[in-house]
């Protein structure tokens, strides 16, 4: 009999096995896994308009996994980005971010986040360096954590953790090079929330 949890289990391993395939799962071997929460993950950004407004936005529906050994002092974080869930609040400039003047969402649609290594200041996370694949092409990034833990969550039933780090990219290293000879800037905030879940039948 096919149910609603059996359904959940194979929509699961489906999206696991594609992350592995790109390689964006880790070699841990203590960690514990975490399913990320696309309710309490997404990638916000923001940019300067001409010296005058900040424009904003945000990705949103990301998934991935978090494997996390805080006695190692070791961890590791893996996203999948859908470029087309851009959302400013704004339909038209939502269509001209997607565009191949910014995002090129059509022949791009996937942007991907992989750490390479995870920094500690004592017990607390410090720092998640890694490589951003976006248009393409990959470049390190290294996101500040202002906040990180662990909790057993009430609703879940189960282990959470996550939390949320920050980075400034030089959108013209990725290829986006529009109206930076006109004045606006160059540089991109970004603001990573990232939660995820432990289930028993992650291993």
């Amino acid at each position: 009999m096919i149910t609603v949890n059996s359904i959940k289990k194979t929509n699961r391993a489906l999206a696991f096995a594609a992350i592995g395939t790109l390689g964006l799962l880790s070699t841990l071997g203590h960690a514990a896994t975490y399913e990320l929460d696309p309710h309490h993950t997404a990638v916000r950004f923001s940019v300067d308009h001409f010296g005058t407004t900040t424009n904003a936005g945000g990705f949103y529906n990301l998934s991935g996994i978090l494997e996390y050994a805080p006695k190692e002092k070791k961890g590791f974080v893996g996203i999948t980005i859908p470029m087309g869930s851009l959302s400013t609040g704004i339909k038209a400039f939502d269509g001209h971010l997607k565009s191949a003047d910014f995002f090129n969402v059509k022949e791009y649609p996937t942007a991907y986040f992989k750490s390479t290594k995870w920094e500690f200041d004592g017990d607390k996370v410090k720092a998640v360096k890694g490589d951003l694949t976006l248009l393409g092409k990959t470049h390190p990034v290294t996101l500040k954590a202002t906040k990180f833990n662990c909790y057993d969550s009430p609703l879940l039933k189960a282990e959470a953790c996550g939390g949320d780090f920050e980075t400034t990219i030089d959108r013209t290293k990725w290829g986006i090079n529009t109206f930076t000879d006109g004045g606006m800037m160059k540089d991109i905030k970004l603001v990573v929330q990232v939660e995820g879940s432990k289930k028993a039948d992650l291993k």
